[in-house]
């Protein structure tokens, strides 16, 4: 019996060696492949060499254009190499040097052409940047360029800054602050508004600007459009033909300042008292500053 067990499992790997894995017939079968694919590589090699000898006996003209064309792209090739200062493998052993470390040696290749190029460039660039920024100053260096464009940056600012002054009208005016405008608009009070107003805005053939009570209102944005378009059933003509919106702005600022002066000769109160507000309060700030 056991003989018999033997047989059978002897017999099974047998059958398994040869066909149950498979293993061999596959590596012949690969083997095949690779050999036809060799085959018809070095199949195709002869024949595209045939089909240039055919060529080149039955139609010459196409074989020397194909030899021509393979003639300059080898001459471009020698002036890519020349121009890296590139020399064929088989030139390696006329530039080697004679030391070696651990079997391998060193050649001798020199700088390519296109790094000299670009090392003299450089240097020459360098030599006439010396000069002509340096030397003879045909040229605006940083620290005059800089000031130039400082320069040209605060003229557009005082454009910009004379543009946007004349935006101004009634609807938009406010209190300056810093008291630049009412500075400025003192000279023009005194150019246009002291023979009604008189010179300390004591009043005359005008009212008086310095006490509490007002026409037409004491708000700015009210003093602004009676300078504008003038009062003309009260003797005031308008303004905004002869001054900018700029300039009114400045005069009426500087009369802010004038309030509770009270200067020597004061006219005697027109209008409405104003009370006290919060705009009011502002421009006497801005008053004493311009005074100080």
């Amino acid at each position: 019996m056991s003989n018999i067990l033997l047989t059978v499992e002897g017999t099974s790997k047998v059958s398994e060696w040869v066909f149950g894995s498979g293993n061999i017939y596959n590596d012949v079968l690969i083997i095949a492949l690779i050999v036809v694919m060799l085959a018809l590589l070095s199949s195709a090699v002869v024949v595209q060499k045939a089909l240039k000898s055919i060529i080149s006996l039955t139609m010459p003209e196409m074989a020397a254009e194909e030899k021509a064309k393979k003639s300059k792209k080898r001459d471009w090739q020698a002036i890519w190499n020349k121009l890296l200062s590139l020399r064929p493998l088989e030139e390696e052993k006329d530039i080697e040097i004679d030391h070696e470390y651990d079997g391998i040696k060193e050649l001798d290749n020199p700088i390519p052409a296109w790094f000299n190029a670009l090392f003299y460039s450089t240097v020459t660039f360098g030599v006439v940047y010396l000069l002509v920024y340096h030397v003879f100053g045909w040229g605006l260096n940083q620290d005059q360029e800089y000031n130039r464009e400082i320069a040209i940056a605060e003229k557009e600012k005082q454009e910009y800054l004379a543009q946007a002054a004349n935006l101004i009208d009634e609807t938009s005016i406010t209190i300056d602050e810093t008291g630049t405008l009412a500075a400025s608009g003192k000279a023009i009070f005194a150019a246009n508004c002291v023979a009604c107003h008189g010179n300390a805005g004591e009043g005359g053939i005008g009212p008086n600007l310095t006490d509490d009570f007002w026409l037409h209102g004491a708000d700015i944005k009210d003093i602004f459009k009676v300078v504008k378009y003038g009062v003309p059933d009260k003797g005031m003509v308008p303004w905004e033909q002869t001054l900018t919106p700029g300039q009114i702005a400045e005069v009426v600022n500087y009369i802010i300042t004038l309030r509770g002066t009270n200067p020597p000769n004061g006219k005697e109160p027109q209008g409405e008292k104003i009370e006290q507000s919060a705009e009011l309060l502002e421009g006497d700030k801005v008053a004493e500053e311009t005074k100080q």
